[in-house]
């Protein structure tokens, strides 16, 4: 069967809705896991597959972004596989910046005529779970597609907050609204599993993946289909062409929010989680060459720790604990991500600070943390408190910001000794 893929990634949103993590970066450079970035799940479940032609379009802060994947990955000289930037342009032809997801694509069609391919796989920079896009891509050929959506099977309450289609019983979509009302959705339903039927789980959602026939992809731009997949290209293809949903069963979540964000990091503490990080097809990502972290007198539950780290705290429980993370003495951190840092402070410095009361990186002695985000390079100070929850009003208040009750404190912020949050 052919298989002559390339894949593209797209990573140039603003990511306001994960703001203040996307201050400085875009969203698919966020840190998740404790030591990976958005971006290494799509491009790990494209490598996991066998598709190794690989492309992450960037536009809106896009340096971090574009340096981490510079670093991490490196095919040998006799591959022709690549993971390459392509970031967004003027030029005498179009002034103008990407207007949306199929605009991205359409301005980078030049830049796909030197790679000979058959099908171009779409995906997104933020979006949590584990594929193999051979099976989708077999589908897609099977059945003779011009386009195919990845779905998955939602209930009703969240059917609102995605794009939802209708397919008959070969799986050719026959209608696509996004982000209907609540009062849109009778007779919406599409044929899914028993198992999901019985969980109420009646509507296909578009997961924002999808293949396209290279052919089909550029008579579409030919036409002037629009700017984005999920309001003009999607629901323009419908009657036209092969229009396919493959369903997928698996584990998949939108990082869409700062709450989808803490939740998602927070699952991957539980015996099991929906997320196997643990599972035979890896996650790839910058090899950092840390020393293995240190864990000095701390009573430690349900956590996950990255490399590096310096522990001494009193108590870890139901947390997520980052690259290169200092805890001192004492401190207790509960439901909470901590982000780790960029590099270690030397000993100089940490004892001069510790000399004039100054706040060294990472979290001194005897905090107490819980329902917080912390992201890279926070210096916190002894005997801080952050305590999250629907108490504390949603906001920006410099040094941190607070959404639905998740109290995310901005990278590289210093919080004085004594400071009470929440």
């Amino acid at each position: 069967m052919n298989r002559n893929v390339i894949s593209i990634v797209l990573g140039g949103g603003r990511g306001t809705r994960l703001f203040p993590l996307t201050y400085t970066r875009s969203k698919p450079a966020v840190p998740i896991a404790g030591k990976y970035r958005l971006v290494d799940i799509p491009i790990s479940n494209c490598l996991n597959s066998g598709l190794n032609k690989i492309l992450v379009l960037t536009q809106f802060n896009s340096a971090s972004l574009n340096s981490h994947i510079k670093n991490s990955y490196h095919f040998d000289i006799f591959s022709q596989g690549f993971v390459d930037i392509l970031a967004a342009e003027q030029n005498v032809e179009n002034d103008s910046w990407y207007q949306g997801t199929a605009d991205a694509v359409r301005q980078s069609m030049k830049h796909l005529e030197k790679y000979d391919y058959d099908y171009i796989l779409i995906l997104s920079g933020d979006q949590l779970y584990q594929m193999d896009f051979r099976e989708m891509l077999d589908f897609h050929i099977e059945n003779g597609g011009d386009l195919t959506i990845a779905t998955i099977p939602v209930n009703a309450k969240d059917a609102t907050g995605f794009g939802i289609l209708k397919s008959d019983d070969e799986g050719n979509i026959t209608s696509f609204y996004e982000k209907p009302g609540y009062d849109m959705l009778e007779g919406l339903q599409s044929e899914v599993s028993d198992e999901n039927k019985h969980k109420g789980k009646e509507f296909l959602a578009s997961m924002g993946i999808y293949i396209f026939t290279k052919t089909i992809l550029k008579k579409m731009f030919d036409e002037g289909a629009g700017d984005d997949f999920g309001k003009d290209i999607i629901p323009n293809s419908i009657g036209k062409y092969k229009t396919l949903s493959y369903q997928y069963e698996g584990y998949w979540t939108d990082i869409g929010t700062i709450e989808s964000f803490y939740e998602a990091n927070l699952d991957l503490c539980l015996d099991l989680p929906q997320f196997n990080l643990f599972s035979s097809s890896p996650i790839y990502t910058r090899a950092r060459m840390l020393p293995p972290s240190k864990i000095n007198g701390s009573y430690v539950s349900k956590a996950v720790f990255g490399d590096g780290c310096i522990i001494m705290a009193d108590k870890i429980e139901n947390s997520v604990i980052g690259n290169r993370t200092r805890i001192d003495k004492g401190s207790t951190i509960v439901n909470s991500y901590v982000m780790g840092a960029d590099f270690y402070q030397n000993t100089t410095e940490i004892v001069m600070n510790d000399r004039k009361g100054r706040p060294n990186m990472g979290i001194g002695k005897y905090c107490y943390i819980e329902k917080a985000i912390l992201d890279k390079n926070c210096y916190i100070g002894d005997n801080v408190k952050i305590i999250g929850g629907k108490h504390i009003p949603d906001g920006d208040y410099g040094t941190h910001s607070v959404q639905d009750g998740i109290v995310v404190v901005k990278k590289g912020a210093i919080l004085p000794p004594g400071t009470h949050i929440g």
